[in-house]
């Protein structure tokens, strides 16, 4: 049996929880946003969810409150009810890194699983119409996956135009490319460094983790965090 779902079979489903999870992102944002404003039916029924993992930024908690303003209705907070650093200590000071996703796992994605139990569940992905790729689509059989922008054929500029109308684009945008921890090892050399000047204590933090974890792991593989932003520095 496949877990997708057609946007048409999942209005249709009067049984089964509906859940939409915010990552404090421009995407999943603008999902909440779309079906708030198009679907009003499924949006009165829908839980919206963000998996606070404990080192988000700033920004994304102010944003946050801007969202469930517009929403009308409260975003629950989830989370493994553990800081990184417990975790970091569980997987032997092994930093996670685009091989090892531990902290998605631990943080993120198992919380999840326990928020929507064994019930049945219809999960609604921002996932856009011009990306190849389906994001996180759970393996359990009571979860099932609807992509409502590949459907309704939306695509990034139709994404950032909602933002602008309604809430506005996330602060963090004007240096950063993503959502994510603050330490997230996908972020771009100027991204640390945006990190750095946006956010010295969280940068400093980012350092600290960096030298607790030894093993000749650095957040950017063969460089310290120092080393990184020296090197944007000069460009």
């Amino acid at each position: 049996m496949s877990n997708h779902f057609t946007l048409k079979q999942a209005l249709a489903d009067t049984e089964s929880r509906h859940v939409l999870g915010l990552s404090g992102g421009k995407d999943s944002a603008a999902l909440a946003i779309h079906i708030k404003d198009n679907y009003p039916t499924l949006h009165e029924k829908i839980e919206y969810f963000f998996s606070d993992t404990g080192a988000e930024l700033p920004e994304v908690y102010d944003f946050l409150q801007i969202l469930e303003s517009y929403l009308g209705k409260e975003i629950t907070r989830i989370g493994s009810d553990r800081p990184f650093e417990h975790w970091l200590k569980v997987k032997n000071n092994y930093l996670p890194s685009v091989q090892r996703r531990w902290c998605t796992v631990s943080m993120k994605l198992e919380p999840f699983e326990r928020y929507v139990g064994t019930n049945p569940v219809i999960s609604y992905i921002g996932i856009r119409a011009d990306e190849h790729r389906d994001g996180y689509v759970s393996s359990k059989k009571n979860i099932k996956a609807v992509f409502p922008f590949k459907e309704d054929d939306l695509v990034r500029e139709d994404i950032y135009q909602m933002l602008r109308d309604t809430v506005g684009v996330p602060k963090y945008y004007e240096w950063r490319s993503r959502s994510g921890c603050y330490f997230c090892f996908f972020q771009r050399q100027d991204e640390w460094l945006g990190l750095k000047r946006n956010h010295h204590e969280l940068f400093e933090k980012a350092k600290g983790i960096e030298r607790v974890s030894g093993n000749g792991y650095t957040w950017v593989q063969g460089r310290t965090l120092d080393e990184v932003v020296a090197h944007a520095e000069k460009k």
